[in-house]
This record gives structure tokens, sequence and C-alpha cells, in this order.
């Protein structure tokens, strides 16, 4: 018995087949083979185009069948990762009215900061952990203020990840924790925040179906099923932001847990049964996959965007076009040739929008103390990397003051986490001990389907065969080293004020 696991990101869409019988991902592939445009038409703008997501989906199902000869027909359920916080508006037949507005773009913080302003700090903070800030209820209200024209031909508003479900079922739904994740979730009532709708002038009557994270969620449409050559009574029992999918993935599901990905952006989150909020806003609480009425489990998360896509950009201008990219194994190796502290030279990754650790205010990006004479293509793959850490440190550090905190962090073998330099940085900034895992998002959502159909009776059950495959621990030398490095670091970040 097979279930497919989707994880819709913004550089690509991974899909993993799970074969929950034997406990492993049977095969796995990644749509497209470069990654995917993000549109900024203006700075701080960042769009994509929901129907290209949608055709790499359907690609990637196709490459499954034709490249990899996987009986499709043996795929009895669906799990669905997603980009968080992205604004998708469809019409009544689920066709994209715009482009969606994706995570990192920065237009409707303003709306949001004001929306806070009116409610009161301590009302939202109570209410919905914070303020309704760069989320996607500020960008729903961005499109109706600005574009009232494409608003009015818009019936339902959702996320990325609902799309794909929407396009695989016909059926227009969101889940409670994506709820939380547009700040239209009320976290004293458990129930959908009504009350920053009204603040914003927005209609409930464009909030689709509320369904569970977990459980039949939705049946593929026919017409899809025979197109894309499954099964009929294929079913979407799960769907997740990717953050909390990531945590998912790693078997991060009790409080005191962390897990911890760099991928274009990078994240730690934190699980706790406690609605915990930062009063400057800094982090974010969410719902966790697995909360419940009867057990409570929130992520606290703290997103730095400049991570994966600073490294993404460094391959490229490092390479003599997009056809003959440097290998990232090959600027691993560089780095690896350079101390700690890149001989002075201090990479600041602010380059990728507004950052929420700075309440959503510009901070300078780029390099400081560039010397010619000594710095060479090494130095400066370290001190990215090193920069990378360090805007990720600074967000623990404030996850910690409001209590969200632990001594051991998960991540998957992949994305940056594969750099030796890149994981070395991060246990001796973070000090905490790195548990390397050998799964990925979509193994995650493919995982959480199996649960969600019923396959597993719980999701402890569902991830009883993860297995620890590396485990770093902090070295005291390169520890204190790291520590008075990061605080010069964090002497010269220059925010906007």
């Amino acid at each position: 018995m097979y279930f497919l696991g989707i994880d819709l990101g913004s550089s690509s869409v991974k899909l993993s087949v799970f074969d929950a019988e034997k406990g492993i991902t049977v095969c796995a592939v990644t749509a497209p083979e470069f990654e995917m445009d993000i549109i900024a038409p203006v700075f701080g703008w960042a769009e994509q185009d929901p129907n290209s997501w949608w055709q790499y989906v359907k690609n990637g199902i196709q490459a499954l069948n034709n490249k990899h000869h996987i009986d499709l027909k043996k795929i009895v359920g669906i799990g669905i990762a997603y980009q968080m916080h992205g604004l998708v508006l469809i019409d009544e037949n689920l066709n994209p009215v715009r482009s969606s507005i994706i995570w990192c773009d920065s237009r409707a913080a303003a709306i949001g900061n004001e929306t806070y302003d009116r409610m009161g700090h301590e009302y939202c903070q109570q209410q919905i952990l914070g303020s309704p800030g760069n989320f996607t209820a500020s960008k729903l209200k961005w499109v109706q203020t600005n574009q009232p024209e494409i608003f009015e031909k818009a019936a339902y508003m959702m996320l990325p990840g609902d799309f794909i479900a929407a396009k695989l079922s016909g059926l227009a739904q969101i889940s409670t924790s994506g709820l939380s994740e547009a700040a239209l979730w009320n976290f004293a009532k458990g129930a959908l925040a009504t009350e920053i709708l009204q603040e914003m002038g927005l209609s409930e009557k464009m909030i689709p179906e509320i369904v569970p994270n977990f459980g039949h969620q939705a049946t593929i449409h026919p017409d899809v099923a025979v197109e894309l050559g499954l099964n009929t009574n294929v079913k979407i029992t799960y769907r997740g932001g990717d953050q909390p999918n990531n945590a998912l993935s790693l078997n991060v599901l009790k409080p005191g847990e962390i897990a911890t990905t760099a991928g274009t952006s990078a994240v730690i989150y934190a699980v706790t049964d406690t609605d915990i909020y930062d009063k400057e806003n800094r982090i974010n609480t969410f719902l966790h996959v697995n909360n419940t009425e009867t057990q409570k489990n929130n992520g606290v998360m703290l997103c730095i965007n400049g991570s994966g896509i600073l490294y993404q950009w460094l391959r490229k201008i490092m390479s003599v076009d997009r056809t003959n990219l440097i290998a990232y194994d090959a600027l691993n190796d560089e780095a690896a040739k350079v101390e700690a502290g890149s001989k002075g030279l201090r990479f600041y990754p602010f380059g990728n929008g507004v950052e929420r650790i700075f309440n959503n205010k510009k901070a300078d990006s780029g390099i400081q103390n560039l010397n010619f004479n000594i710095h060479q293509s090494g130095h400066l793959i370290r001190s990215a990397c090193e920069g990378i850490v360090f805007a990720m440190n600074y967000g623990f550090d404030v996850m910690k003051s409001v209590g969200a905190s632990g001594d051991v962090v998960r991540a998957g073998n992949a994305n940056l986490f594969l750099s030796p330099v890149f994981r070395e940085i991060f246990t001796n900034t973070t000090q905490t001990t790195l548990e390397l895992y050998n799964t990925s998002g979509a193994e995650g959502a493919a995982r959480g389907a199996a649960f969600g159909y019923g396959y597993y009776g719980s999701l402890e059950e569902a991830f009883q065969g993860l297995k620890c495959i590396k485990r770093i621990e902090p070295d005291p030398a390169l520890t204190s080293q790291y520590q008075d490095i990061y605080q010069e670091w964090k002497n010269h970040i220059n925010i906007e004020i």
C-alpha cells in the first residue's frame, strides 16, 4: 500500500512514494530540473504562478510512472506539504485570479501592523498570539485595497497546499493549522479568527471549508485520477505547512522537541504545549499539525528568509552560466579550506524581503570587511554560511527568551545541512547537539498521509522506523570562538529605523 507525499516549495516540488507495509520510501522525484522562478516586479514583492505548481505536480507524478516505473494504482492516500503564508485567490471554478503572493513578499506588512495597532497589541497577542503582520490575511487585504477588480473575481482564499488539494479533488478547503499560519486562528477560542476578518473588512465567505490536518479530507476527482493514472478512490488525508511538516517528518511532535531546516529559508521550530508569544513579534506561534482539542501542541517558529536562496545565488554568480552550474559539493569543499571567522569577512543574509526577527523592518544585506588581497571564494562561501547561522541564532535567542528551547535539534540530511561546514557552524554557534535523519518533507507528508488514512494507529507508529544517521556535538573550543564571532557580527547589524 503506497502513500504519495507532495512537498510544494518555492524552489521546486518534491514527491515521495512511501511503502507503508515496508516502512520505506520507494521513489522520490523533483520538478522542475532548475529552481522555480520567483517574480519580483517591485522590490520586496515575490509572486509565483499557482498553475505552474500544479503542472510540476503533474510532471512529477508522470515521472514516477514513466521514468521510475512506480505502479501508481498502489497509491491510496496523498499528503501535501507546502510553502507557508502564501495567498492563492481562486474563482468558483478553482482557477487562480492572480499570481500567488508568496511567503517572502513583504508588501502587506504595513497593513498587518496597522491592524495590530487598531485592534490593540495585547488583544492580538492573547487571541492570535501576535500580529497579523505580513501573513496571508494581510496579503488578502492588500489585494482588496489595491486590486479591487481582481478581488471581485475571487470566490475563495487559500494557501498554496490547499490549491494543490483543490486541483486534485475539485474542492476548496483549508486546514486549522493553515488558518493559524494565515493569522486567522483564534487560539483563545479554538476557532476561526472572525475578529481579524471583520477588522480588515473581509468576508467570512472567502474562507473555504475548514478540515482537520489529518483524516479523510477529500477524494480525488475522477477526471484528475484518469489524467494522472491514479485510482478514483485515492484520498487526500493530510496537509500541513512546510515547517510544521518538516517537524513532523523528523518526529518532532512533543513539547521540548526542536526541528530545523535550511532550504530556501532557514527555520528553527520548537513544539510547546502553551500559547506563548513574543511581544515584539520576532517569532511566531502556529498550531502544530498534531494539535487536537484535547492535546494542545503549538509550533514556535523563527524564520530567516535569506538561507538556501543565498547559497543558490552564490552558486549562480560563481558559475559560468545557468547551464554549467558549479556543484554544491564544490562550494562546500572551498568553504572547508577556510578557518572559522572567514578571516574577518562578515555576511549579512537579509536580501530576500523583510525579516520577522527585525519586526518586518528592512535590514542591510551584503558583506563587510572585504579585503581584495586576503579574501578568496572560500572565505565568501564560509562567511555566507556563518551569516545564515548567525541570523538563525539571533532568532533562537528570542525563542529561548519566551521559553521555547532545547539542547538537541533535529534536521533532515538535506539542503545546507548536507554541508559539514554548515553543520559545524550551526552546532557551535547555537550550542546544541544536531541529529541528522535521512528523511524529507515529501516523505514526512507521505507518512502523515498514511496516519491520516488510518493505516497507522498513531503518529508514533508511523515514524517508528525513522533512524538518526549522524549526531554532531559542539566542540568546546569552536563554541567559544563562535560566540565571539557571533557577537561581533550581531553588533554590526544595520536595521532601518
